[in-house]
């Protein structure tokens, strides 16, 4: 009843933020390829963010 008082942990934060980017690039790869591929390389630096946490736990 209360998670929606429970905040969020980094590791939901980024996974959030790398599945806002890979919508972006999907839309942007019907019209600039180039900003397309400028947006998955952000969303394979926060995917490797994300492993570098699970690793440290």
């Amino acid at each position: 009843m209360f998670a929606f008082f429970k905040k969020k942990s980094v590791e939901d934060k980024l996974h959030s933020q790398y599945e806002r980017l890979m919508v972006e690039r999907d839309k942007l790869l019907l019209t600039d390829k180039n900003l397309s591929n400028l947006k998955l390389q952000e969303a394979q630096r926060i995917l490797n963010q994300i492993e570098s946490l699970r690793n440290a736990i």
